[in-house]
């Protein structure tokens, strides 16, 4: 298989200078391009510091705000799904985390990240919002967006709630945020004092989602099957891999839950081809980044794939390989989210 040449991020990250890697029958090596808004596929450590640009630089702080909502007040995931394990926890209220940067002026419709297993990296976010909204250089702004980190509903794996959410071949979960979550933001009390003309745009374009894990196949699973509602999709360590409830509805369509993204059913080598902007991640030392194919469970094999199909379909794409690391390794979020979110919202007016 050719070789795939792999640029560095941006000038002012820490670049590094990498020897060539070997990784499962492709030869991944790293070149100094410095291509901070190129599509592609890039490798970064083994050594890591945290990004200037994810840090207090003084600059204007936003408004943080925290409300909950009761799992049985939903429509969508009421916390009492038949197909759940009852040895695994619900929760009965889930939190939701909002942060509204300094730079949104208010009555504007402003642009949404979604964040998956809130609060999850929002620290890290919002000091990107604080940093980057009023960046002097054009090519490393960002717009306004309001960041909402929203809890999952508990515990992990087949048969729970979050698995539910997060590992299932549906639209739930993207209706659950757009129909359910949304709303509630906008009618908090709280938000509404501050911002009495708070307003969020409906423009599928800004609307961006990101989660790590099980969070990052939710991601792209929202965009996948709603791409009306959500179309910038960040994915870290994502778990495409057969992670779906055995006894879910799904089964019968999605027999491997996310491994068929890339691999079975390759739906998306073999599905027309979605108006999506995605960014994914796998680290060097991910979940059972060792095991065989038939166990449908490793995650460097899973998230290589994933890349490479995205790449020969002709989406807009980013894959970061990232030296030395584990799965969900906050090491790499500090190195590359604040890159990751300039490249993400690269051409939003």
């Amino acid at each position: 298989m050719k070789n795939i040449v792999c640029s560095m991020l941006r000038s002012h990250s820490f670049a590094l200078s990498l020897a060539v890697l070997p990784l499962a029958g492709l030869l991944l090596a790293t070149s100094p391009l410095h291509a901070q808004l190129a599509n592609g596929d890039f490798v970064v450590g083994p050594d890591y510091r945290i990004d200037p640009d994810l840090t207090d630089r003084g600059n204007p702080q936003g408004k943080s705000f925290e409300f909950s909502l009761r799992l049985a007040d939903s429509q969508i995931f009421r916390g009492d799904d038949t197909t759940l394990n009852p040895k695994k926890t619900v929760r009965q209220q889930r939190k939701i985390f909002v942060y509204i940067p300094a730079a949104y002026q208010d009555g504007t419709k402003a642009p949404i990240l979604v964040m998956h297993d809130g609060p999850s990296r929002l620290d890290l976010v919002r000091r990107a919002l604080d940093n980057l909204t009023i960046s002097k250089d054009p090519q490393r702004r960002l717009p306004a967006f309001i960041a909402i980190a929203v809890q999952n509903g508990g515990n992990d794996g087949k048969g729970s709630q979050r698995g539910l959410e997060y590992d299932t071949m549906s639209d739930r979960e993207a209706r659950f945020i757009n129909d359910e979550v949304l709303p509630a933001v906008l009618n908090n009390a709280d938000i509404r004092a501050a911002y009495p003309k708070l307003a969020l745009t409906d423009d599928p374009w800004g609307r961006a989602v990101m989660g790590c894990s099980s969070g990052g196949a939710a991601a792209l699973t929202m965009g996948w099957f709603r791409p009306d509602l959500f179309r910038r999709l960040i994915t870290y360590s994502g778990t495409f891999v057969d992670q779906q409830d055995d006894d879910a509805p799904e089964e019968a369509d999605y027999p491997l839950g996310a491994w068929e993204y890339h691999s079975s059913m390759e739906l998306i080598k073999n599905s027309e081809k979605k108006p999506l902007r995605i960014f994914t991640h796998v680290s060097e030392h991910d979940n059972r980044a060792n095991d065989p194919e038939e166990t449908y469970h490793n995650w460097v094999m899973a998230n290589q794939r994933t890349a490479a199909a995205l790449k020969a379909k002709g989406y807009d794409y980013r894959y970061v390989f990232s030296r030395d690391t584990r799965h969900c390794d906050r090491r790499v979020f500090e190195h590359t989210l604040a890159d990751t979110l300039v490249w993400m919202w690269q051409g939003y007016e």
